[in-house]
């Protein structure tokens, strides 16, 4: 289970460390003070990677923050056309315990495939938090990769839910699919405590 988490956090470290790095040596060229937030957002994604996140389970305002920081992060990369759209009901000081790093990939997935440099784009990140669960649901505009650019394509969902197997057996729901007329894929998971 470990091992499972720390190959899903370093694979997810290495493709936002290296795809940002060159986003920020990009924006450096033409806006100084978006790459200045751009390294501080960076920063902050990098401290929760190698520090905080070493436990089995860390509180969920914790995995949120984390989740905010990679979003704004984000906001500086995409164009400003596409629409991102976050709403996170869960209490402030929230100490439900969850993986590290399980919902990120979820995340990357809607950025990854989400959004088109020709048509409108849409990502929707909705967190809640009851007594007993924990809801991610991700809603994407879907512009799939074409042949030549599936590189790893799948591989973080199959992660997800290898993880989930091993470290919520029989306590988990998730439906992910895309819509009939193909143009939104939507992603709920449901994690009971």
């Amino acid at each position: 289970s470990t091992r499972v988490r720390s190959s899903a956090a370093s694979d997810v470290y290495k493709r936002q460390l290296l795809n940002t790095l060159n986003n920020i040596y990009a924006l450096t060229a033409f806006d100084t003070e978006k790459a200045q937030q751009a390294i501080q957002e960076l920063s902050k994604l990098l401290r929760y990677v190698l520090y905080d996140n070493q436990e089995t389970f860390v509180p969920l305002t914790k995995e949120v923050e984390f989740i905010q920081n990679y979003i704004e992060l984000m906001r500086i990369r995409v164009s400003s056309a596409v629409k991102i759209n976050t709403n996170f009901q869960i209490r402030p000081d929230s100490q439900s315990p969850v993986a590290p790093l399980l919902f990120i990939s979820l995340i990357e997935n809607a950025f990854k495939h989400g959004i088109s440099p020709t048509e409108p784009s849409y990502i929707r990140i909705y967190f809640s938090e009851s007594a007993d669960s924990v809801c991610c649901e991700i809603a994407n505009s879907y512009h799939p990769k074409n042949e030549a650019d599936k590189s790893g394509s799948g591989i973080g969902l199959e992660q997800v839910r290898k993880r989930l197997e091993l470290t919520y057996p029989g306590r988990y729901e998730w439906q992910h699919s895309v819509s009939e007329d193909e143009k939104e894929y939507k992603s709920i998971l449901v994690i009971n405590h």
